[in-house]
């Protein structure tokens, strides 16, 4: 059957594998992108899924926190210019005020009516994207990161057992650090708790063909699954990547020694990660 060349690039683009390889497994798969994606994988030759798509248009992330509540949100644009317009981050900032205030989860008409506004004066369209809202409680703190003039936008949050811990600069500088870490890891979970079951088998399943392909005899295949689960959860949860600032620990190695430091057990019980034009 005759394969496109777009479909083999969109395939190469999500898995990392090689054009020539991704259109073969796309023949083998008589043209099916899932699996033809499953094959690339049990073959070895796809790179670990991150949670976010490829960008596909400009814009900006804005984020904003108050003292219950943080909000992050994606405006896109046409063109670069315009994202890096003074009219745009007015625009963005006011948007991040009025989705705090806002009780729901989708734009507003006073929302839009901004949008609307900004269009007809810098004459491009634009248009809000998404939104996210995250709550914050007396014994948690939430830090945003900026990266890339609005390129990535992060909002982490940490907990602690005793409150007064978040005053302390070390937590603060923590949370700051663990934005810095998922804007530059992106990973796909906070851990491996939090992973859907099918997935989980799915990549054993892939694992487990990977090995047989190599000739590994059956009674030390389990093993090697595990192993090679183990580095896979390494690689997309947060809380076991290698920490941005000390690749010799993971991110959870580095919060024990700081809830041992400051006296209170300090977590990371959610992030969001936003990347301008992402396909979510």
């Amino acid at each position: 059957m005759e394969i496109k060349a777009a479909e083999v690039k969109k395939l190469r683009q999500k898995t990392g594998a090689g054009m020539v390889d991704c259109k073969n497994a796309l023949v083998k798969a008589e043209g099916d992108a899932a699996k033809a994606e499953r094959i690339l994988k049990e073959l070895g030759l796809a790179a670990a899924a991150k949670r976010s798509g490829r960008a596909t248009n400009q814009g900006s992330i804005f984020a904003l926190i108050e003292s219950k509540e943080a909000v992050i949100l994606e405006v896109g644009c046409e063109t670069d210019f315009v994202a890096n317009n003074k009219d745009f981050a007015v625009l963005g900032n006011e948007l991040t005020q009025l989705a705090l205030k806002s009780d729901s989860t989708e734009a507003t008409e006073e929302m839009q009516a901004k949008v609307t506004e900004t269009i007809s004066t810098i004459k491009e369209n634009i248009a809000l994207k998404r939104f996210q809202k995250m709550s914050i409680a007396d014994d948690e703190i939430v830090v945003n990161y900026i990266h890339g003039g609005g390129s990535i936008g992060i909002l982490v949050k940490l907990k602690s057992e005793k409150k007064e811990a978040l005053e302390n600069e070390k937590v603060k500088a923590m949370g700051f650090d663990c934005a810095l870490h998922l804007a530059a890891y992106n990973p796909a979970h906070l851990s491996r708790e939090v992973i859907p079951a099918e997935y989980v088998k799915e990549q054993e399943e892939i694992f487990t063909v990977q090995a047989k392909n190599l000739g590994r005899p059956e009674k030390v295949l389990e093993g090697i699954v595990k192993g090679k689960m183990n580095k896979h959860f390494a690689e997309i949860c947060f809380l076991e990547q290698p920490f941005v600032k000390d690749d010799k620990q993971s991110v959870t190695k580095v919060l024990e020694a700081l809830s041992k430091d400051v006296g209170s057990k300090i977590t990371v019980s959610e992030f969001i990660y936003y990347r301008v034009g992402e396909e979510v």
